[in-house]
């Protein structure tokens, strides 16, 4: 763990642990933890958490089996891999190739770009009157296409390569000559979630069509796919747990300059299903801030209608609408960025954009109108999964209409279920399976959503603990972001809190446990969680933290369990004698467990010789119980 962050994060000597500057967000004193013993990371100020695996995908933007092969790689070992033909080994070889080739002339137009940037001042006169500094424009990487024709031949000894084509730098005549496709404009470069550029986005500055230009559709490359920004923005994104969707490269470039980094744009193309999903896995929260014209409420309602197949009940959409005279870098410039930031806590939810766009499409004091509203927003409502703020969106709709809801279910139930482009067909229960489906791996989802799940589960493994125990594990949890609380949780009684924190604190206890201990467990009352946890850490073979919340369900109770109490976990050091510390809990649910079976037989009444004589046997396991228990205890 400390050698996977290390590369990354410069770590120093903590007490038990070591200590660094987050990578997930800006801080100035160090707040992120790593413990080598227990194989997971903590920042105590954002919450982000996880294993090495993790840490892998959240930083790099690492695919899971691509962080896999880099862990595996380090230490000399190979990730076993599914059998496939020599047909498909082929192919993924000749695709690898491709991108390599791809990423490799990208890279270097790059470098071109920046060089002919430094020795352009007009380029530079212009980003200066943006109010861009060379600071910002290093950090974006922004550069200049030159008025030269075919100005990368410069720096490619070949300019009739094809990869040049292939790759969207050069445009080639069907006479056969060749130019640039950019010249005479800023240079935006692209990045992928693993920062790699996979494309370009040129503005001019002077007069002539189009304003904005981007590289065409490449293997590597697809509007449809990227958001300009987010990688830059990916540590921002966490820190505010929000991310801004403006319409431009200077608009996020300018909110950035100004002090809002969380925002990323689309490429001069509709918002798309995949852009959702890809918002979605950044944060639970995004807000479209569009202007307020014509066209700025177009877009923001074609997004809107991308989002609904992908609603959940545990995220959070809203849009913006500034004054028509505004785009977000020019309103923070006028008024400030506490001002923008109060027009962003103030925008519409999903829902009431929604209600309020389609109403002001009809007269609703009419019954033709009411009826067209109806017949418009049908098809819309049965895109949205059978989540609660479907019901509620509908019983919303239905007092607009003049209907009741039992009235608008009946016309809606008539609705055939639409299809949006690029997602399946959206039935029963489609809700977040939608997101998982494309391509989101467990260890995705708890890597940019699942650190610390809220006070409940918190409150689990919290009290109504023996004071020999609790002194061993001080509080660490000042500080710490906690998201909203996930409701509905099983209860954890006391003892099995106990056994929780033992286990995740120990979880080399479960190499010693023995058939009759496994029995109690099974026999104790309210211990679902803590045999859901032997058998995750034996089935995985996980002996850390780390480990085990890698190999858990995010979403099931467990796996909330343990994102909620990582930050407790991390300040914990181990107990000198934690085979002691199980034994006594294991003798202390025997006694309940005994105690149990007594008051049942006194319950009966004890009115024939065997259930007295079966008192009497368990009054004697009880006493010799307890002085075993009082023994190990004064010891």
């Amino acid at each position: 763990m400390a050698d996977v962050v290390g590369r990354y994060v410069q770590l120093k000597k903590g007490g038990i642990n070591l200590l660094g500057l987050c990578p997930f967000h800006n801080e100035k004193s160090p707040s992120f933890t790593v413990s080598p013993t227990k194989q997971f990371y903590h920042c105590f100020g954002c919450g982000a958490h996880g294993s090495a695996i993790t840490f892998l995908i959240e930083h790099t933007g690492a695919s899971f089996p691509e962080a896999v092969r880099s862990l595996a790689s380090a230490v000399g070992m190979t990730v076993p891999e599914e059998n496939r033909s020599p047909g498909q080994k082929a192919a993924t070889a000749r695709r690898r190739d491709e991108v390599s080739q791809h990423t490799r002339v990208l890279d270097v137009a790059q470098g071109h770009y920046l060089a002919q940037l430094r020795e352009t001042a007009a380029a530079i006169r212009y980003l200066k009157q943006r109010g861009l500094t060379g600071e910002i424009a290093k950090e974006f990487g922004l550069g200049w296409a030159g008025s030269d024709r075919q100005g990368l031949a410069k720096v490619f000894s070949r300019y009739d390569e094809a990869i040049l084509v292939e790759s969207g730098l050069v445009i080639e005549a069907e006479d056969g000559r060749r130019y640039d496709r950019f010249r005479e404009r800023v240079m935006f470069p692209i990045r992928n979630v693993k920062g790699e550029i996979v494309g370009f986005g040129g503005r001019i500055i002077g007069k002539g069509e189009p304003k904005y230009l981007n590289s065409p559709e490449t293997p590597v490359f697809s509007k449809g796919n990227e958001l300009y920004g987010l990688f830059e923005a990916r540590t921002a994104i966490r820190s505010e747990a929000c991310v801004i969707v403006v319409e431009g490269y200077m608009d996020v470039v300018g909110l950035a300059q100004l002090g809002v980094r969380n925002a990323v744009a689309t490429l001069g193309t509709a918002t798309t299903p995949t852009h959702i999903q890809k918002l979605l896995r950044a944060s639970d929260k995004v807000i479209f801030s569009f202007d307020g014209d014509g066209a700025g409420r177009r877009a923001a309602w074609r997004a809107l209608q991308s989002c609904l197949p992908l609603l959940r009940d545990d995220i959070s959409i809203r849009f913006l609408f500034l004054p028509s005279e505004h785009d977000p870098d020019s309103y923070i410039r006028q008024f400030g960025e506490e001002a923008f930031r109060a027009c962003l806590a103030e925008s519409d939810a999903l829902s009431t954009f929604f209600l309020n766009e389609l109403a002001s499409r009809h007269p609703l004091k009419e019954v033709e109108g009411r009826s067209a509203l109806v017949h418009e927003a049908r098809p819309l409502l049965a895109l949205i999964p059978t989540i609660t703020l479907k019901v509620q969106l509908q019983n919303e709709f239905a007092r607009l209409v003049q209907l009741t809801p039992e009235e608008l279910g009946v016309l809606l139930e008539k609705a055939p279920a639409p299809m949006l482009a690029g997602l399946p067909a959206v039935g029963q229960g489609a809700g977040a399976d939608l997101v998982l489906s494309a391509g989101r791996s467990a260890a995705e989802r708890e890597a940019v959503g699942f650190a610390g799940q809220g006070d409940e589960a918190r409150r689990y493994l919290d009290d109504e603990q023996p004071e020999s125990f609790r002194s061993n594990y001080p509080s660490a949890r000042s500080g710490v972001r906690r998201p909203a609380e996930r409701l509905d949780r099983r209860a954890v009684a006391p003892m099995a809190k106990r056994l929780l924190r033992l286990l995740l604190t120990h979880p080399g206890l479960v190499d010693l446990m023995g058939e009759q201990q496994l029995e109690l467990l099974e026999r104790g009352p309210h211990l679902e969680m803590v045999r859901e946890l032997i058998v995750l850490a034996q089935a995985s073979g996980a002996r850390h933290v780390g480990a085990l919340i890698q190999a858990s369900d995010p979403g099931a109770d467990l796996g909330v369990l343990m994102a909620s109490v990582a930050a407790d976990l991390m300040a914990q050091e181990s107990l000198p004698n934690p085979q002691a510390e199980w034994e006594d809990a294991l003798r202390r649910i025997e006694l309940e467990s005994l105690k149990s079976e007594q008051g049942v037989l006194i319950a009966e009444g004890l009115n024939n010789l065997q259930s007295q004589q079966t008192y009497r046997e368990l009054s004697a396991r009880i006493t010799r119980l307890i002085r075993v228990i009082e023994t190990s205890k004064a010891r």
